[in-house]
């Protein structure tokens, strides 16, 4: 027997000494917390008020086998099949990168802009999970909200959530960096742009965690050390193309790369570019506008 008993007390005690040496304390009181409520579908309430709940066997064998990928490196998210995105629950597999709160950000800062009630056409390019494109909706039902990615993977996947959610979002397979795909669109039609596209140089790799190199698609990752702005400037000339006049456009970047994105940007045309910090301090969205 792997615990003392089968109390949810023993298990959580379990877990933290499995784990304690590659989590953090809070890391670990959520993976803990989320993975017995998932298990057992708990409240927060209820899982405060639990520890002398007795599991089965399989409850057992199961939070067991959760500690034995984690331990290998597996996302934690892929192993429960979803993670929370702006109140939304998404569907997370290796299909698509796990979704960030940094880009949550992204999304209230998007919200924040316009008005809820405006009827705006919106296309999130390099949608992967299709979260950023679900939780526009979510927040926002009267835009026309539509998702692009080069994956087909991805958008089966985007489209399960969307089924999940009961949100109509149009997704769709295309790449971004040909341009051709965006042909569907008409010219100055946009109201709004919004990629998180891949950004991560190449020689990144080492720093990063086994977890995301094991696990995460590299293809919704990388960019070339020679031209790391690659998707940044497809998008741009694209965006300047399809959006409304004073439309906007909404990035994810590199922390290091904000000053030449904003440089970037600003050779393609646009104006009022505005860098902003995530809640780390680090140069994480980029904002601008169509003239």
């Amino acid at each position: 027997m792997f615990v003392q008993n089968n109390s949810i007390r023993s298990a959580k005690a379990y877990m933290q000494d499995r784990l304690k040496e590659q989590f953090s304390a809070s890391e670990l009181r959520q993976i803990v917390r989320e993975s017995i409520c998932h298990r057992l579908n708990l409240s927060p309430s209820d899982y405060m008020l639990s520890d002398d709940q007795l599991l089965s066997e399989s409850d057992l064998l199961f939070l067991r086998s959760i500690v034995k990928r984690l331990l290998n490196h597996e996302p934690f998210q892929y192993i429960i099949g979803s993670a929370q995105f702006c109140d939304l629950i998404i569907k997370t597999d290796a299909r698509a990168l796990i979704p960030r709160p940094e880009t949550e950000e992204l999304v209230n800062w998007i919200s924040s802009h316009f008005n809820a009630t405006q009827r705006l056409k919106v296309l999130d390019l390099c949608t992967g999970s299709g979260c950023i494109a679900l939780a526009l909706k979510h927040i926002n039902p009267a835009w026309d909200v539509a998702g692009i990615d080069l994956s087909s993977q991805a958008i089966d996947l985007s489209n399960e959530n969307a089924k999940n959610i009961d949100l109509q979002v149009d997704f769709r397979v295309g790449d971004v960096l040909k341009g051709e795909c965006l042909a569907q669109f008409e010219n100055e039609s946009i109201d709004c742009i919004v990629s998180n596209p891949p950004y991560i140089p190449e020689s990144d790799r080492v720093q990063m965690e086994k977890n995301v190199l094991q696990h995460e698609p590299e293809m919704a990752l990388f960019v070339s050390d020679q031209d790391p702005l690659i998707f940044y400037r497809a998008i741009g000339f694209s965006a300047m193309k399809l959006l409304k006049p004073l439309g906007m456009v909404f990035f994810e970047i590199h922390e290091n790369l904000g000053g030449k994105t904003t440089e970037l940007m600003r050779e393609i045309g646009f104006v009022n570019i505005e860098l902003r910090k995530d809640l780390q301090g680090k140069n994480r969205m980029l904002m601008l506008q169509k003239p």
